[in-house]
This record gives C-alpha cells, structure tokens and sequence, in this order.
C-alpha cells in the first residue's frame, strides 16, 4: 500500500520535545522562537526530516505555526484544523488560535516582549513571512535574531535525513512543451522588468520548467533543489549529485546541472547584476544572501508560476485522460460502498481507503496517490482534513454518512475528488444539507464569467445557498492543480481570501463546497474543472469563459433532496450523470456498470 495508518502526532511528542527545544533556545540566549510549518522549499507537504512542527507540537496538519516562549507557548492552526489541533496538541502546554483570523504575527505585536530575542531560521520563512514578522515584533520591542543553527535540528537527534531521490525526465509527450522552450519564455520575461537572472525556488517549478519529476516528497513527484534562469534562456539546476544520472544529464544537455553545495558561491557571482526574487516563495535567506552579493534584487512573482498554472493543450488532454481512468477506478469503489457488505455497516474507515487504493492500484500507470487518503465516517467526516489512523478509526455505521476525498498521480495528470455517500438511511436533514452543498457546487460549475475575473470574486456564489440557511464551511471552495505535479497550485484560488490572479484558459481548479456538524458528519462535493477558452453568448456584448468538469463520477443521488433543486439544477445533474455514463461504460462491464446505470438515471 502507498500510505499507511500508523498513528502519527499527539500530545506525546511536544511533552517530550518542547523541553529539549527550549534547552537549545537557552544554549542560544533566545527568549522566543518562531515555527512556521513550511520548510526551506516552502513545501506544503513536508518529507519527514522537515516535519519540524510536527516535532515541536505534535500537530501534523498541513498548515500552521507556533510562537515558542520559555513558559508558554501558541499554536496557531486554520478553520480545517481546529478539531484535529485540539485532539493532537497537549493544551497545557500550547493554548491556541486561529491561523487565517489573528495569526502568529498579529497576536506578536499584542504581545509585550520588550528586550527580549527572538530566534527565527532565514531559510524556513520567505521575504514577505519574514518582513511581516520584523514589523509585529518591532511593535512588541523584541530583537529578531536569525539563528545560525536551527535550535530544533540540534535537538532532535533522531531527525530522519534528507530526502535525495532520483530525479527523472518527464517526457514532452505528457508536457506539451520542451524545457528549452520554457527557459526562453522564463527569460524572456525577465527583459520586461531590466533583470539578468532569476532565482527558482520552487520545487513545483523546478518540475516544470526543467520538464523533470522527483521523489523527495511524499504523494507530490517533487525534486528538491534550485535553479539560477538567465535572461539569455540558459540556467544553472542545482541538485545534490546522488539524484542525476545519465538520463538526466541527456534530458538536460543544454543546462549546466552543479551539486547544491555550489549555489552561494554561483550567487556571489552575480555582484552587479539584477536579480528576479519571488517574495512569497523565496526565503529570507535568499534576499540576504542576494544582498551581501552585491546583486539589486527585483521583486516580482516567479515567471514560471503562471504559465505553470495555465495547462496547454496536451495538458487538458492528458487531464481528461487521467481523470477518465481514474473515474473508473472511483466508480467501482462507489459500487462496493452501496453493497450491502458496506451498508451493513461492518466495514471501517481503513478497510475502505485500502478498497479504494487497490482499485487505483489496478489502473495501469498509477505512480502514487496525489495525497492521503481522507476517509471519514459519521462524527470523523466533521474533521475536514481527517487523517485515519489506527488510534481513531471508525466503522461506517448504518444510517450515517460517509465522506472519501483521495486522488491519484498519473503521467498525464492529478486527480482530486471528494464524494459523500449514505451509509444506510440518511436522515431528513442529512439529505437537505446535501441538496445544500449540492446546490452550491452546481452554481459554480454553471457559472460564465468575463476575462480578469479572480476567484475570490465567485467564492460567494458557491456559498450562497449555506448562507441563505445560516451556514458556511471554513475552507477555501477551489484550488489550483499541477499536472503530474502538486494537488494543490498556485496562484489561483476560489476562496474568501483576496486573490489577485485572474482565471484563465487552461487554468485547473477545484470545486468543492462542504458542510460540517461536529461530532456527527461531514458532507464535500468536489470535481476539478478547467477554465476553458471564452465564446460569444447569443445577445450579449461580451464573451464569457466557463468551467468544463473533468472528474467523472457519479453523486449520491440518496442524498439529494429533489424538491430543493431548481429545474435548472435537475438538468444539470441529469446531464452530469448522462455524461459520466457514457464516458465511463467503455471502461467498465458486469456489475460495475449496471450499477453505474441506475446510479446515473434521470432525476
């Protein structure tokens, strides 16, 4: 199996670890100490030796940070993560507070810290993270001290080592461009702005622009490492020695590829010169280093983000191809759900992310699951980014409701799905909070909108429906998604948060609105769809873009409510479902077909 239920976090490991890191802060006269989740590459995911709030905490969310005093300390954890915080984090020793609402730097600059030093590691945090703590803890009158050894490394002594996997050529077949096309697009861009060289920090971008896939991250083909773009096209890859062999070198004859221990001296080379840092995914480190080189740093988004985010033709297709295989693996695993071997409500949360691994397991060309699987029964399902593990798991209980959200990795793409399904008979208002979240998902799925239109502008209209009602959901309702690459990707979102990038065609998003009661379920409807190009609407004075599903599977239609549905919602779950059937009954036959038949019938 490709993930495993072992029983990770807890309140264990900040007993044990909290002493041993404040031992460390007193070794390096340090009154506070600043965790972020990220690491040096500003990895939403994280390989285990960078887990470093985890250590700390015993948190193993995928965001949040921690403020580490001598006699207390704070976690600060997002709306998705408030339930799972207060499970894994021993409350007499951290209290917490909100991630996205107050924050590690608001609540710093409330605080009075007058003469005392708190320690920040440059490479963790990037220039804007850093530049927003230098100004909370001016107002708090502490002393920013950039630690030269991290006091966490030096305390875990049983840190895991860093990841150096192999990295690997991704084929232009399943890119659409060449890497030397890339690198001349990136350098081009470069003359806009009167700059010479841009840093790459991403790893995403690595991927992309150097058409290269790594294994240095779990459930995310990622290569760890660096690069150096110049406005001529050519760069400089830095990766340790141990991950290039000859088909990398062949895949890459036309860029210089140097060990990692060669990046600052490369740096120091660029006395004179202007130089490309993206503020929000360089570190700190980057921005002094640049610094003491002699370089004038130009501040602008990495150029490779954007085209990264806009999939080309070959791209969509190898989306779609993607999300039809997987379609099908997801289809009989919804089939086994309503089996009455699984609605006699026998089967627990692990057995059924297992089923649904192996159905993924048995499509040809699976090369990891694009993330763990988040399988929730009744009262889990609340938890909106539930791990099961061993400790927590629950059966599927009759007459509750199940939420499954899981994706997979191909060659040609990344999938993304979330379904709810009932366990036995729902209750009445299980079913209306369905129609509801359904409802929402349906509005942004139906939406046209004009060029420049950002997805915090639309985040209201899958909302609206919960919101009549007196509802909400505290997580963003899209997210971008990487091809062969990260399930989630920037710049575009749909969320409450201001966004600044506009949609465009080619662009993947999720969307998936959800509905949660603690201590009771959850419900998630999630598709991933794609911008596609704008056309005339008849009568109208300017063309409009849409969103094209490409997850192919059907809804629980148990669950849904039909007199809540407008007709024009009726006819567009119809039309979803026909679609579904006939994109799908080529790859499926026996059972699992006839069963998709009636799980796709008209409403």
């Amino acid at each position: 199996m490709r993930q495993t239920f072992e029983v990770t976090g807890g309140p264990a490991l900040g007993q044990s670890n909290l002493p041993l890191l404040r031992g460390q802060m007193k070794a390096q006269n340090l009154d506070a100490y600043y965790i972020p989740h990220e690491d040096a590459y500003q990895n939403e995911y994280l390989p285990s030796a960078f887990d470093r709030l985890t250590w700390a905490t015993g948190f193993t969310g995928s965001a949040g940070a921690a403020m580490i005093l001598m006699n207390s300390a704070v976690l600060f954890v997002d709306g998705r993560y408030t339930l799972q915080a207060a499970k894994q984090v021993d409350s007499k020793l951290f209290t917490r507070e909100s991630l996205d609402k107050l924050g590690p730097f608001n609540w710093l600059a409330k605080q009075k810290l007058h003469g005392k030093r708190l320690g920040v590691d440059l490479e963790l945090v990037s220039q804007n993270a850093f530049e927003q703590l230098a100004d909370a803890a001016s107002l708090a009158g502490v002393e920013i001290v950039p630690v030269e050894t991290n006091p966490i490394d030096a305390a875990w002594h049983d840190q895991p080592p860093e990841p150096k996997e192999l990295v690997v050529p991704h084929d232009v077949v399943y890119a659409g461009e060449t890497h030397a096309s890339k690198l001349k697009r990136v350098g081009a861009s470069l003359l806009d702005i009167a700059a010479d060289a841009v840093i790459i920090t991403s790893p995403a971008s690595l991927a992309w622009l150097f058409n290269i896939r790594g294994g240095d991250v779990k459930c995310s083909p990622l290569p760890l490492g660096r690069a150096i773009v110049y406005a001529t096209g050519n760069a400089d890859l830095f990766l340790h020695p141990v991950k290039v062999n000859d088909a990398l070198t062949t895949h890459l004859s036309d860029v210089t590829v140097m060990p990692m221990s060669q990046l600052e001296g490369r740096i120091a080379k660029l006395k004179g010169k202007t130089v490309s840092l993206d503020p929000a995914l360089a570190s700190a480190w980057f921005f002094k280093t640049v610094t003491e080189a002699g370089a004038k740093i130009a501040v602008q988004a990495d150029p490779s983000a954007l085209p990264r985010a806009i999939k080309n033709d070959v791209e969509i297709s190898g989306s779609k191809q993607a999300h039809l295989r997987d379609g099908a693996a997801i289809t009989r695993f919804l089939r086994w759900l309503d089996s009455e071997e699984v609605q006699s409500g026998k089967i627990n949360e692990i057995q059924a992310a297992q089923r649904l691994e192996q159905h993924r397991e048995e499509l040809q060309g699976l090369k990891d699951l694009s993330f763990e699987t988040i399988s929730g029964a009744g009262s889990n399902g609340a938890h909106c980014h539930y791990r099961v593990n061993e400790a927590t798991v629950q059966v599927l209980e009759k007459n509750s409701l199940y939420l499954v959200d899981s994706g997979g990795q191909y060659l040609d793409g990344t999938t993304d799905i979330t379904r709810t399904v009932a366990i036995g008979e729902p209750t009445q208002e299980m079913k209306e909070r369905y129609t509801t979240v359904l409802k929402g998902h349906i509005a942004l799925a139906r939406l046209r909108f004009p060029a420049g239109t950002t997805g915090s502008a639309i985040d209201a209209i899958a909302r609206q429906p919960m919101w009549a009602l007196g509802l909400d959901y505290e997580h963003g309702t899209g997210h971008g998604v990487g091809s062969y690459l990260g399930v989630h990707e920037g710049p575009q979102r749909i969320s409450k948060m201001p966004n600044f990038t506009a949609l465009e065609p080619g662009m993947i998003v999720s969307n998936e609105p959800g509905y949660y009661k603690e201590n009771e379920y959850g419900i998630r409807i999630e598709n991933l769809q794609y911008v596609t190009q704008p056309r005339d609407i008849v009568g109208g004075d300017i063309p409009m873009m849409e969103f094209e599903a490409l997850t192919l599977a059907p809804l629980c239609s148990r669950l849904i409510e039909r007199g809540m549905l407008t007709p024009d919602e009726w006819i567009w779950v119809d039309r979803y479902h026909q679609r579904v059937l006939k994109e799908l009954t080529p790859l499926l036959s026996g059972e699992d077909l006839e069963w998709l038949k009636q799980a796709c019938k008209d409403l």
